[in-house]
C-alpha cells in the first residue's frame, strides 16, 4: 500500500486592486517613512534651518529696500514676503522627496517593495504623504518664527487655514515631481541636484519676493502665469497681507488666485503622479 501525501494549498497573495487596499498599503509605507524620520532628527532640523534663514535675511536685509505697493516700508514688505517664503518652503521639499526615493532605489528597497503583493502606487503615495507631514511641521515652526519677526494676519481663521491648505496642496503636488526625479536618476546626490536646479528659477521668476509688475515685460508674463505665483497671491489675499496701494495684475491667475492655485496644483498632481507610478513599474 502506498500513502498519499496531500500538500496544503499555499495561501493566495492579497489582491492588488481595490481602493481600500491601496489606502492601507500607502499608510503602512507612510508610517515606515515617518518612523525613519523620527530616528534621524537631523533631517527635520536641517529642513528647518534654510526657511528660517530666508525669513531672517529677507526681513532684515532686504526689508526697507524693496518697493511694494508704492512703499518701501519694512513692515509692508515683511507681510508681503511671508506668503512667498511659505510657498518656497513647501516646494523646496521636492528635493528631499526625490533624494529619499533615490536612496531607497540605491539600497534595493524599491525592488523589494515591488515584489510584494501591494498596490502599485502605494510606495510612492506613502513616501509623499510622509513628506507632507514633515512639510506641515515645517510650516508650523516657520509660522511661529514669522510671528516673532513681526508678521501678522488680518483675516479670520477660516481664510488663514485655507491659505495653509493651499500651500500643502502645492507642496504635495510638487513632491510627485520629486518622486519622478528620484526614480529617474541613479544616486541620491543626483536627485538632490535635479530637484533643486529648476526650483530656483521657478520661485524667483514669480511674485514671491518682489512685485511682478516691476519685472521686464516677458518675465512679468511668465511670473503671472507661474503656478507658484498663483498660490503666493492666493495666500496673500487669504492672510490679508496685500500692502496698501498694491495693484493686482490683470492676468487671469492673479485675478482669481485661489481657483488658479487649486487648478494648477491638481493638474501637476495628476500628471506627475501618473508619470511617477508608470516610472516606478519599470525603474531598476
Amino acid at each position: 500500500m502506498s500513502a498519499t501525501t496531500q500538500t496544503a494549498p499555499l495561501a493566495a497573495p492579497r489582491p492588488r486592486g481595490g481602493i481600500g487596499q491601496a489606502v492601507r498599503d500607502s499608510l503602512v509605507v507612510a508610517k515606515r517613512n515617518l518612523i525613519r524620520m523620527m530616528r534621524i532628527p537631523e533631517m527635520i532640523i536641517f529642513g528647518l534651518i534654510q526657511p528660517i534663514m530666508f525669513v531672517v535675511l529677507f526681513t532684515y536685509v532686504f526689508g526697507g529696500s524693496i518697493q511694494v505697493g508704492g512703499s518701501t516700508s519694512p513692515e509692508a514688505y515683511r507681510e508681503f514676503l511671508m506668503a512667498g517664503i511659505f510657498a518656497q518652503t513647501v516646494t523646496f521639499a521636492t528635493a528631499g522627496a526625490g533624494a529619499g526615493i533615490a536612496d531607497d532605489m540605491h539600497k534595493g528597497l524599491i525592488d523589494r517593495f515591488r515584489s510584494l503583493p501591494m498596490a502599485r502606487g502605494a510606495v510612492l503615495t506613502g513616501r509623499t504623504l510622509a513628506d507632507l507631514v514633515q512639510t506641515a511641521l515645517t510650516l508650523v515652526v516657520l509660522s511661529v518664527v514669522a510671528l516673532i519677526v513681526g508678521w501678522r494676519v488680518h483675516e479670520n481663521i477660516g481664510k488663514v487655514l485655507l491659505g495653509f491648505l493651499l500651500l500643502l496642496l502645492l507642496g504635495y503636488a510638487f513632491s510627485w515631481i520629486g518622486a519622478l526625479i528620484g526614480l529617474s536618476v541613479r544616486t541620491p546626490e543626483a536627485a538632490t541636484s535635479g530637484g533643486l536646479i529648476w526650483l530656483f528659477p521657478l520661485t524667483f521668476i514669480s511674485n514671491a519676493f518682489v512685485d511682478a509688475g516691476q519685472m521686464p515685460t516677458f518675465l512679468r508674463h511668465i511670473a503671472e502665469w507661474n503656478p507658484f505665483s498663483a498660490t503666493v497671491q492666493a495666500c496673500r489675499e487669504l492672510f490679508g497681507n496685500l500692502p496698501p496701494g498694491f495693484k493686482t495684475p490683470d492676468a487671469w491667475p492673479m485675478q482669481h488666485p485661489i481657483l488658479a492655485s487649486v487648478l494648477w496644483s491638481v493638474l501637476i498632481l495628476v500628471v506627475f503622479r501618473t508619470l511617477a507610478v508608470r516610472k516606478y513599474r519599470s525603474a531598476a
